[in-house]
């Protein structure tokens, strides 16, 4: 595991299931609430999975299982690959509260290699801002390929790069050349949301962020074919784009 992949793990298993709870509720209350509308709990990516039933999901960076649990809900065979133990706790809790079983791999996604999960995928499907984990995004989405089987989707959902000059979506993250290649020391997604005495001791993650023509062309010379493009109002800025999906057929 590189450097900088031990430094962003320790910064998401810093209080993380503590986080959690608090953010997004007791396991047990949160399940309730994907049971009454698995659908609605997967907000606007819904639009972006042609069937559940069935279909092997790759949750890339998948978190406290927030989107892993509705679609195992809606009958999907859902992998979760994710760095941190504290998401693992959260997410095979959340679960378990709902009645369905993931799987759930703490691991750098990198570093997958196993045969079992070669081709074994219909979709791999991640959101919420991961890429700038991520240090060689060619290197990345030649795992993506890796995992999906020929003709699979990648439902790839991510912070529009605007967001490298303009802080759109309010992330309070160093802004930048639009072009600039920078790796950077920053706080953790949620950092911001404690107080200065507790955000002030919290480990930092290591960062680089892209431009849109690198991920385009990561995408491209992996092995994909790009089918969709869309760009997503920033979250309360509506006349800004904050994020994007780019749909992807494995090759």
């Amino acid at each position: 595991m590189e450097d900088y992949t031990m430094k962003n793990k320790q910064a998401w298993e810093y209080n993380a299931y503590d986080f959690w709870l608090k953010e997004v509720g007791a396991p047990q209350d949160r399940a309730r609430e994907i049971l009454e509308n698995p659908v609605k709990q997967l907000r606007k990516y819904a639009a972006y999975f042609e069937k559940y039933e069935g279909v092997r999901v790759a949750n890339i960076c998948g978190s406290c299982g927030k989107k892993a649990v509705p679609l195992a809900v809606l009958g999907a065979e859902v992998t979760v690959f994710d760095i941190s133990k504290d998401n693992e706790r959260y997410a095979l809790e959340l679960a378990e509260a709902a009645g369905v079983r993931i799987t759930y791999e703490v691991c750098d996604v990198l570093e997958i290699t196993s045969e079992d999960y070669a081709g074994y995928f219909d979709v791999v499907f991640m959101e919420g801002g991961i890429l700038h984990y991520f240090h060689d995004i060619d290197q990345f989405m030649e795992r993506m390929h890796f995992l999906l089987k020929p003709g699979g989707r990648m439902i790839c959902s991510d912070f529009h790069p605007l967001t490298k000059i303009m802080d759109a979506l309010h992330l309070e993250q160093p802004r930048m050349s639009y072009f600039s290649t920078e790796v950077f020391e920053g706080e953790m997604a949620h950092a911001r949301f404690y107080d200065a005495t507790i955000r002030d001791r919290m480990p930092k993650c290591s960062y680089r962020k892209y431009n849109l023509s690198e991920i385009m062309n990561a995408v491209i010379k992996n092995g994909f074919a790009i089918k969709q493009f869309d760009e997503h109002p920033a979250w309360d800025m509506p006349k800004l784009p904050g994020e994007f999906t780019l749909i992807a057929k494995s090759l």
